[in-house]
């Protein structure tokens, strides 16, 4: 099982340079920010492919994606390549005056792999790029209000969009919005995220709720991830997206689709809409759309992009640092790299070895309530009596060389984002460490 070795520590995890930053790190930034205890973090110095090693010489595998940004493996040649031949020429360029470029390119880019690809030609994409996810969100939001000129959006219980004022006025954690509740612009009515398995009558429901909310108030847009990422791993029922998409061209209102963390073939296909073969009326990309450096996108059809007024000089909605050269480079690169070879990783089949070995060793373990997943994107729901164990689990999975994380409002799910290049082997191996070591360490 050699690409799942790892050299032998030497130091206990974390090791003492980690340790040392850390208490660095304390003193200087903001303790909001970074979680740092006796058991975490360690600080990585490189990566490459599905591994990651730490200043203190230790290689981990990772089961993030490092956030699901490395979804092509980390440091993968092709777009490393892009980035240091794009450096030597033009590192930062003028986004929306003087652009670079690459900004053209990937613009033009982003509206075939998106609605020239779901119409088969027949219609186009217009883009606004930014630099983090949460920014591609506020993109979409100003574009229903232009477009619709109604203010309303619902969006789901579960929902992460980001941080941003706009964003976290369609995120639905309490814990993230209760400090700044009397800044926001509440907008945003939320409705419940329907659950594989739970019944027409679910859907129902969510459907007579999304009407009731449609005919009272106004309404513009309907905001969702077509799979929730950071809300737990939740898939929801195959009829609640084409339902969505029924009530929005019933009401006037834009179908936006969060692709953020489920685009680019994390679930098996380019998009996770496209499961269901529904054209949202604006995409939110971001994460491995470069796999490495800052970029985001709000894509959306060309008609409806149209309700931004044309630039006169000064632009209405732009940043710093829009179409950076080098993140367009990366995304061009990664975006090559999608359309080549995705087709060779398996996704959906290594998705079920996972789910199948995962369920194998702990369907019936008295903790987990639920096992779940679609593609490479997989989820450990905890019964509530233990909701903490996914934290404890993935402290204690650091310190076996496996990086994980928690997910869930609650933090009650442990989730598995494996860079899609991993082998099954490899996913075999991890879901027994989990089950043979986290589980049998956490109890």
């Amino acid at each position: 099982m050699g690409d799942v070795s790892r050299p032998k520590l030497c130091t206990a995890i974390p090791g003492m340079e980690s340790r040392r930053l850390a208490r660095e790190l304390k003193k200087h930034e903001v303790p909001t920010v970074t979680w740092v205890t006796k058991k975490w973090p360690v600080f990585w110095r490189r990566a490459k492919g599905v591994h990651v090693w730490d200043v203190d010489g230790n290689r981990f595998l990772d089961l993030t994606s490092a956030f699901g940004v490395a979804s092509l493996g980390h440091s993968h040649p092709k777009v490393t390549a892009a980035i240091r031949k794009q450096s030597r020429d033009l590192c930062h360029a003028m986004g929306d005056v003087h652009p670079a470029e690459a900004k053209a390119r990937l613009c033009a880019r982003l509206s075939e792999v998106t609605f020239e690809r779901w119409t088969g030609g027949r219609g186009e994409g217009q883009a606004i790029l930014c630099n983090a996810g949460f920014e591609a969100v506020e993109a979409a939001l100003k574009t229903a209000k232009l477009f619709t000129r109604k203010r309303g959006v619902i969006a789901f219980e579960g929902a992460y969009h980001g941080l941003g004022y706009g964003a976290l006025e369609a995120t639905w954690r309490t814990d993230f919005r209760q400090p700044f509740l009397d800044q926001l612009g509440h907008f945003v009515e939320f409705v419940p995220y329907p659950r594989e398995g739970a019944g027409e009558e679910a859907l129902a429901a969510v459907e007579k709720r999304i009407r009731e909310l449609a005919g009272n108030r106004e309404i513009g847009a309907i905001l969702v991830e077509p799979f929730q990422g950071r809300g737990g791993e939740v898939i929801p029922p195959a009829g609640f997206l084409p339902m969505l998409r029924r009530l929005c061209d019933r009401g006037r209102m834009l179908l936006i689709a969060d692709e953020i963390y489920t685009g680019f073939w994390r679930t098996g296909k380019w998009f996770g809409v496209e499961h269901t073969k529904v054209v949202p009326d604006v995409v939110c990309l971001g994460k491995a759309l470069s796999g490495t450096l800052p970029i985001s996108a709000c894509v959306g059809k060309s008609e409806v992009m149209g309700a931004w007024p044309e630039s006169a000089g000064e632009s209405l909605h732009t940043s710093t640092f829009l179409g950076n050269p080098l993140a367009c480079a990366a995304a061009l690169a990664s975006l090559d790299v999608f359309e080549s070879e995705a087709a060779g990783w398996n996704v959906m089949q290594k998705g079920g070895v996972l789910l199948d070995e995962l369920r194998r060793r702990l369907g019936a373990h008295p903790a987990v309530k639920d096992i779940r997943g679609i593609g490479l994107m997989a989820g450990i729901e905890f019964v509530a009596g233990a909701k903490r164990m996914p934290s404890v689990l993935c402290e204690r999975l650091l310190a076996r060389g496996i990086l994980a994380l928690p997910s869930g409002s609650r933090g009650e799910v442990l989730g598995i984002m494996p860079p899609l290049v991993m082998n099954g082997e490899t996913l075999q191996w991890a879901a027994g460490e989990i089950a043979d070591f986290g589980f049998r360490i956490s109890e």
